[in-house]
């Protein structure tokens, strides 16, 4: 088929008459096609729409995204309509996705594989966006994996196709329903329409998938299930949706040998995350209104999520810190996931009521040892650095400009000056100001 626009060809901001040349086409879809453009020496991405979804509807909903503006900088959101003087309809501009953001389905696939920590990075800002969306009125509707892309690496995350977001509680039933497999049950059975408690869902069917690699309700029913036609995709997601680790129904457990993944990874998760989980798709399903998980609630277990992040120290796999898990094995930590081999576990500092393990690598960021930040990521405020000299010896350097005090376990108490270190030994305790933490 022939691209609606072509190379070379100049499009018009509507609002303000500067110009935008098209460069080349970098997909399509159901909607319109996308392209790479240039605006101002800026390169941006130009969706236009085909004629049957260039309604005076989808204006109206671009203009108040864009009078809106973007919740924050993880949404690839309308900034401006565009026009052509020789092509009927419309588009719009916003900002291009960087090369090395990568789709999930990627992540699906295995075609890469991002550490943990990444993955709990990428689940708190996906989570963290929603809640800013949400916060704003808005829902999204179609919460799934071709809308998210991540940055492996960093686990930095950007949100697509804006452009179908809608205001909450004002849609229709010719809006979009969302893609099967992640709309809520309650969706699919055509008794209600996205909304942002729709949504909370498809949030959490999205982080299930993005930790496990497998569909929360995709188990031994599916298996059974000789053709996945429309009729079966309603019963399995709609009208009999059970999770596959549903604690008091065990029927549709995984099946070992066609369906791994959650076999594999389940276990290998601290407690806290799959009490979550089991909450999302069975409270989740059975109470839409008040079982469903909050972003925030997302917000908070992936941040403790990375912060219980230990390594093996055979093969250096990541592992987790799990309270739960001391409790019942008196107080020795599960084997490696990797090796199989048994865990040492490192010290680690609990400020409040947050434990955060102090690896090699292992910062504390504001949100950490200041009452007045929350998930403040602005720059690390301390380190774990090896002594230059002594290479036996690890201390937690004071990266900020204030001093800390710290109470060692003879209740002596010494200064540490910016750019000094605390000594990693147990029963040490440092005074940050306005919190305290020990290592133990």
């Amino acid at each position: 088929m022939d691209e609606i626009l072509q190379t070379g060809q100049i499009v018009r901001i509507e609002t303000s008459g500067m110009t935008c040349e098209v460069e080349k086409l970098l997909g399509s879809g159901g909607q319109g096609e996308v392209y790479r453009a240039k605006l101002n020496d800026r390169d941006v991405a130009l969706k236009w729409y085909y004629p049957d979804s260039a309604t005076g509807e989808q204006r109206k909903v671009l203009e108040t995204l864009i009078k809106k503006g973007a919740p924050n900088d993880k949404f690839l959101w309308p900034i401006e309509l565009v026009a052509a003087e020789s092509i009927p309809g419309f588009g719009y501009i916003m900002p291009l996705r960087e090369g090395r953001y990568k789709s999930l389905f990627d992540l699906m696939r295995y075609r890469i594989e991002p550490s943990f920590y990444a993955l709990a990075t990428a689940g708190f800002n996906l989570s963290d966006s929603f809640l800013q969306l949400h916060s704003q009125g808005f829902c999204y509707r179609d919460i799934s994996f071709g809308n998210v892309f991540f940055d492996p690496e960093h686990g930095d995350i950007l949100i697509c196709d804006n452009d179908n977001i809608a205001v909450d509680d004002i849609a229709s039933k010719s809006d979009i329903k969302g893609t099967m497999g992640f709309m809520a049950p309650e969706v699919v059975r055509d008794e209600e329409l996205p909304s942002t408690k729709t949504d909370l869902f498809s949030l959490a069917v999205l982080l299930f998938f993005m930790f496990m690699v497998h569909h929360p309700l995709a188990g031994k029913k599916e298996a059974d299930i000789e053709c996945l036609d429309y009729a079966a995709s309603i019963k399995l997601y709609g009208t009999e949706p059970l999770f596959i680790f549903d604690p008091n129904d065990d029927s549709n457990r995984p099946v070992k040998g066609y369906q791994d993944n959650p076999l594999t990874y389940w276990p290998i998760y601290p407690q806290f995350l799959r009490d979550l989980f089991v909450k999302a798709f069975t409270d989740g399903i059975k109470d839409p209104l008040n079982g469903r998980i909050r972003e925030s609630q997302w917000k908070a277990a992936m941040i403790r999520l990375r912060n219980s992040i230990l390594y093996c120290s055979s093969c250096k796999a990541e592992n987790f810190y799990d309270a739960d898990a001391l409790k019942q094995n008196g107080g020795k930590p599960n084997r490696c996931w990797s090796c199989k081999r048994d865990i040492t576990l490192p010290l680690r500092i609990r400020i409040d009521n947050n434990v955060v393990m102090l690896n090699y690598d292992t910062k504390l960021f504001p949100h950490h040892i200041d009452e007045g930040k929350m998930y403040d990521f602005s720059q690390s405020v301390a380190e774990i650095k090896q002594h230059p000299k002594k290479p036996d010896l690890w201390g937690l350097r004071n990266l900020t400009s204030e001093k800390w005090t710290m109470t060692n376990s003879d209740g002596t108490v010494l200064d540490v000056e910016p750019g000094k270190s605390v000594p990693l030994k147990s029963e040490i305790k440092i005074h940050f100001g306005s919190k305290q933490g020990e290592i133990r």
